[in-house]
């Protein structure tokens, strides 16, 4: 309860202090955002035409797509184990080392390669130069074995059928290196010699070398071409390629692509599906080459003994005249020949094996030859050898992936060791049993020689001829079956994964989202002003909220004032009718309430600074007083800025501080306002010592001696919080008034008012809220008018204020 507050008839201490809960009222916010419709509508608008204008000319960007088929045909280690407990490790595993090849840069690089897309094209358009793709109306050639100007744009405008214009478009330049690809240095200016040049002249300098050819030029046409190197462009193109699978479960992969230029993109996933399975193929048949190659040493050297042989038995028998062995030399030729046949066999079985252990022992995997191709039929070793070439395959191919520190090659060259380790046991072995198995043919074929020396000389000598060369010719009839099944085996070689769809580009275009843009637009052209509104009144200090200043300050906020909407500071007198007339009414009401069965009072009005309208509001209530037959008298006691005077068109030649400096007494400084039951005392010249006059014994005599004269005694004093005097003043007012005012008063100047009832010891002091504007949107919940509490006003019965539209159909409504 505050000091010395009357409390008649109600049980509240102060019937006028408000529930100050810590609320917001969404009504207030909306009229607050409402009051700036037409700028929040623009911005909307202005995002919506962004949006549009964005989508209107920004390139397409289209989405390419294709599948892939993955075939894991190798049973692994471990893998029956996982399939049976459902976990799918192994598939999991090979997927990802497909996706892996396909992003691969040696892949990209090869596919850039195969295309030819080290030159990109343009034409003008509206903003800027478009990409084009296909059918280019000139074709440029540069030798990359040399250094080579990329990244800047030039500009090139046709003259006539012969000659064009060359200019620089964008000096953003680099210098490719063949011997270094990988670092480019950066061109910090070019020039070109000059500017006129022919259709399939050389154009070259220092940095390039490049020829521009027609193929469907028109004279006036201008083109734009960039110059892109190979490892660039697969980098970027190994970075925009997507590759994942088509669910958890499945092996087929969904190749994806985003570009501005659809052809582009089904040329480029479609090439490069089919390198991948060129590169599949090519060393799925490096086991038939190997062969081949191994058959075909084999053949360089039987070839020559076999014409040899030839030639010896053909003029032996030319010689001698003998051409057919006796029966008895038959039966042993014949009997030799199935040995030697024999014996070339497993001569060659071991050649093979010994081969095979060299190849083991260097470490040359990828020159391994299939056992059976050669005829070595045992399933062990040709398992082991088909194992380790695929191992082999693969680790090559992962190897343009991935490192050997990542756990897919660490797997695959443990696979690959193991495996190899398991084969070179294997093929010792082999060589060894070759070895004995031969050993026991030789013996065989030694004691059947010793048959040989019985028959005669001749047929001895015919034998011999005739068996050298049926040896040769079987070897070499064999080898050369072998080279045929061989060459069967790589022609009928065939991807194990298949294309299962070839790429194809989306009909509408992934980027830009059209309708999500004009969404976008349109959401962020409401929140931009909404939050700019919201942050400017964020980081406001001025009042401007009435409920707000009701729960800064630990006092009753007794009434708000409107804005005058005259320049005239007399509106209580000179306009009777208006809006804050009504307002001073409400608050002379409010008096009855606030001094209850006094007929006699003093009213104090202050304020924290000047110009919140102390002055305005004391000339107005001691008005207001005078209207109702009361005497009234207003007293400046600013001596330091003293206004009244020019309100009432009065000189400011005497006043208080003329009847507290000298012997004049205070009725002699009264001055008529010439209107009824109004007098005023002015402040009177300024004085050197305002403060020590206000305080002197004699001020508070003369302030005595007025209240017994008039009704109603109204002091407008200097503001408070700049000087001191007021707050002695207190004392001597039965009400005192603190004025703000809205969009003035600073939001700390509420602490003054909170010191001085806290601190100072203030009682029976109240708030108003001067220059309150509905046009803020505070206005919500005060009935649109500036009375408040018992008083009231409303619109309808005094001066119309020009409202927009839709607050006055609120206002009708409430």
């Amino acid at each position: 309860m505050y000091p010395n507050q009357p409390n008649p008839t109600n049980t509240n201490p102060n019937p006028f202090l408000v529930n100050q809960e810590d609320e917001i009222d969404l009504k207030v916010l909306l009229f607050n955002y409402l009051q700036y419709w037409p700028i929040i509508l623009i911005c909307m608008f202005l995002g919506i035409l962004t949006a549009f204008l964005f989508n209107r000319f920004t390139t397409p960007i289209y989405k390419v797509e294709s599948t892939v088929l993955i075939v894991d045909d190798k049973p692994t280690l471990g893998s029956d184990l996982f399939e049976s407990a459902g976990l799918g490790l192994q598939n999991k595993s090979n997927i990802d080392n497909e996706i892996g090849i396909l992003k691969s840069y040696t892949l990209a690089e090869s596919t850039i390669g195969e295309m030819d897309l080290n030159v990109s094209y343009f034409q003008e358009d509206v903003f800027k130069p478009r990409q084009i793709y296909g059918n280019t109306p000139i074709y440029v050639s540069a030798k990359w074995d040399r250094t080579q100007l990329v990244g800047g744009l030039f500009r090139l405008e046709v003259i006539d059928a012969q000659n064009f214009e060359l200019t620089i478009e964008e000096d953003e330049f680099s210098v490719f290196i063949p011997s270094d690809p990988f670092y480019k240095d950066r061109l910090e200016s070019f020039s070109l010699p000059k500017s006129i040049y022919s259709f399939g002249q050389e154009i070259s300098g220092e940095f390039f070398a490049f020829t521009v050819n027609q193929v469907s030029t028109l004279p006036g046409e201008i083109y734009y071409f960039r110059l892109v190197d190979t490892p660039s462009l697969a980098l970027r193109m190994k970075e925009d390629l997507q590759a994942s699978p088509l669910n958890k479960q499945a092996s087929i992969l969904t190749l994806s692509l985003e570009t501005p230029l659809r052809r582009l993109g089904e040329n480029y996933i479609n090439t490069l599906m089919e390198e991948y399975l060129q590169r599949e193929l090519y060393e799925k048949n490096q086991a038939s080459e190997n062969t081949i190659r191994f058959i075909e040493e084999q053949l360089s050297g039987i070839s020559d003994s076999l014409e040899y042989s030839e030639s010896q038995l053909q003029e032996f028998r030319s010689k001698n005249r003998i051409f057919n062995l006796s029966e008895e030399g038959s039966l042993i030729f014949e009997r030799l020949t199935e040995l030697e046949k024999e014996r070339s066999q497993f001569e060659l079985n071991l050649k093979y094996l010994q081969t095979l252990q060299t190849y083991l022992d260097n470490n040359q995997l990828e020159d391994l030859v299939a056992p059976a191709i050669v005829g070595v039929n045992d399933p062990l070793l040709t398992s082991l050898v088909e194992s380790l070439s695929e191992l082999q395959s693969d680790r090559v191919r992962i190897s343009a992936t991935f490192n050997d520190q990542t756990p897919q090659m660490r797997d695959i060259n443990s696979r690959v060791q193991s495996t190899s380790n398991a084969l070179k046991e294997n093929v010792r072995s082999a060589i060894e049993n070759s070895r004995n198995t031969l050993a026991d043919v030789n013996n065989r074929i030694r004691m059947i020689e010793q048959d040989i020396n019985t028959l005669p000389a001749t047929e001895r000598s015919l034998l011999n001829y005739t068996r050298q060369f049926t040896i040769n010719e079987n070897i070499y009839i064999y080898l050369l079956e072998k080279k045929a099944e061989a060459e069967i085996t790589m022609a009928s070689n065939m991807p194990k994964n298949k294309i299962l769809d070839f790429a194809k580009a989306s009909q509408a275009p992934v980027a830009p989202k059209r309708s999500l843009n004009l969404l976008i637009g349109m959401i962020l052209g409401l929140i931009l002003p909404i939050g700019f509104i919201t942050v400017r009144d964020f980081m406001n200090t001025k009042i401007e909220d009435p409920k707000e200043l009701e729960k800064s300050i630990k006092v009753p906020l007794i009434s708000m004032i409107g804005r005058s909407l005259t320049e005239d500071n007399l509106p209580v007198l000179n306009n009777p009718r208006s809006t804050v007339t009504e307002s001073f009414r409400s608050l002379r009401a409010d008096m009855s309430y606030l001094s209850p069965n006094k007929e006699k009072f003093t009213v104090l009005f202050t304020s924290t600074i000047s110009g919140e309208g102390k002055t305005f509001v004391s000339i107005n209530m001691a008005s207001v007083f005078s209207l109702m037959g009361k005497r009234t008298i207003l007293i400046g006691l600013d001596l330091r800025k003293p206004k009244i005077a020019e309100d009432f068109n009065l000189p400011n030649d005497k006043g208080m501080s003329t009847a507290l400096s000298s012997d004049i007494s205070w009725k002699e400084v009264v001055k008529s306002t010439g209107h009824k039951d109004l007098d005023v005392i002015l402040s009177g010249p300024i004085p050197p010592n305002p403060a020590e006059l206000l305080l002197q014994e004699k001020f508070g005599q003369i302030i005595k001696e007025i209240k017994e004269e008039y009704d109603v005694v109204i002091f407008d004093c200097p503001p408070v919080g700049l000087v001191s005097e007021t707050k002695e003043l207190f004392n001597l007012a039965d009400i005192s008034f603190y004025v703000f005012r809205q969009g003035y008063s600073m939001k700390g100047n509420t602490e003054v008012l909170n010191n001085l009832v806290e601190k100072g010891g203030v009682s029976k002091i109240y708030g108003i809220l001067n220059d309150v504007h509905i046009d803020k949107g505070y206005g919500y919940g005060y009935g649109y008018g500036y009375g408040y509490g018992y008083g009231g006003n409303s619109y309808g019965y005094h001066e119309e204020i020009q409202l927009p539209w839709w607050k006055r159909a609120l206002r009708r409504k409430s």
